[in-house]
């Protein structure tokens, strides 16, 4: 069986979340595991971006649970503006 840390299960935690508060939502479910898939290669060594990512993926989680959402946005930085 393989042992994680702390941190990891905290995150299999909110990925499971997300899964079940996106079941809710109709395209909600592909759009979380890429995010989670995409983010899954920042490496281990990297603590400090993915704590960020979980404290921002925890914001987000509420957001997605209120009764309210629709949808979800994403900033993401696009190849052509890497160098600004």
């Amino acid at each position: 069986m393989v042992r994680h840390s702390k941190l990891q299960k905290q995150i299999l935690s909110l990925y499971r979340q997300f899964l079940q508060a996106g079941k809710e939502k109709p395209g909600f479910v592909p759009r979380i595991r890429d995010e989670f898939r995409r983010n899954a290669k920042i490496p281990k060594t990297d603590v400090m971006h993915i704590e960020y990512l979980l404290r921002r993926g925890q914001r987000q989680l509420q957001q997605l649970q209120d009764a309210n959402t629709k949808q979800l946005g994403a900033f993401i930085r696009s190849p052509t503006n890497q160098n600004n």
